[in-house]
């Protein structure tokens, strides 16, 4: 990580200090990263392990109010890749008709923040996820309920930085679902829902506010098992941080995605470019996820 300023009187540098703080703090409190998931978010596979492999790429240039208009300082540019290998779990057990499974994933993050003379960037490891799953099946419904925990595996600071961890544990509940419109379930409408509640920040001593992200996708698989539609997601902070003024920050984001099967190494590929079309009191911009996933 580093931070520059250079060339500045103390005043106007602690007061832009001040202001990229604000910036960064008002990103979004959840752990999740909207985008990862798509056409076919809420549907668990059948038993096996599986490895999976997102690849995320988020840029921005505009930083937005809380009425969503452009609000940022000067120069203002982000750039974010992160790697983030999953590894997938579902067993032949049952409970309450359903399958059982865990699953844990850890990002490894690469992040440049720019703003007027300041330049923040960062290179590590982000904070694990460990989760439980039931996956149902029932006739042309995929149903799928999850609990995990992100743990403050990743190094972080008091901002104005970057870091790749959050620097608190948090409890994350997923639920969504699937319907197969068709009888060959060729055409799909798939919706997936997360809540996090956040635990103390250890550098600061805030409790960030809960946050709640919806990821959905519209889509149809051909007889070659390729696949194609429109994928899209919803965050929003739902509360205020503890001792601090509220500030619910949301984005929207709507895109395309395609899928396929590489059959030489039987492995899974989908594609999908998400553009924010709406966002307050963050950042707005758009988000290319890679994703591969071979079963074992």
């Amino acid at each position: 990580m580093k931070l520059k300023a250079t060339g500045l009187p103390l005043s106007i540098s602690a007061g832009l200090l001040l202001a990229l703080a604000n910036v960064i703090q008002a990103q979004p409190t959840a752990h999740y990263c909207p985008g990862a998931e798509g056409l076919s978010a809420a549907s668990v596979p059948p038993p096996g392990f599986y490895a999976r492999d997102y690849n995320m790429f988020y840029t921005s240039d505009r930083y937005n109010d809380a009425s969503g208009r452009s609000d940022g300082p000067p120069n203002y540019n982000v750039f974010t890749y992160a790697n983030v290998p999953r590894v997938i779990w579902i067993s032949n057990a049952k409970f309450l008709g359903a399958d059982v499974g865990a699953d844990a994933l850890l990002p490894l993050v690469d992040e440049s923040v720019k703003a007027g003379p300041f330049d923040s960037t960062t290179f590590g490891v982000g904070d694990l996820l460990v989760s439980g799953i039931l996956a149902w099946h029932p006739q042309r419904f995929d149903l799928v309920l999850c609990d995990g925990v992100w743990m403050p595996t990743g190094d972080s600071a008091v901002a104005p930085t970057t870091r790749a961890g959050k620097g608190y544990w948090a409890d994350m509940l997923t639920a969504g679902g699937t319907w197969y419109v068709d009888a060959d379930k060729t055409w799909a409408v798939s919706a997936l829902n997360r809540y996090e509640f956040n635990g103390e920040q250890r550098d600061t001593h805030v409790t960030p506010g809960q946050a709640y992200t919806m990821e959905w996708g519209v889509g149809k698989t051909f007889e070659n098992k390729m696949s194609a539609g429109a994928a899209g997601y919803y965050q929003q902070k739902i509360t205020a941080d503890s001792g601090a003024s509220a500030n619910y920050n949301r984005v929207a984001a709507v895109g395309p995605e395609i899928g396929g099967v590489i059959p030489k190494i039987d492995v899974d590929v989908s594609l999908r470019y998400l553009y924010e079309f709406m966002a307050e009191d963050r950042a707005q911009g758009q988000t290319i996820t890679l994703t591969l996933t071979r079963r074992f």
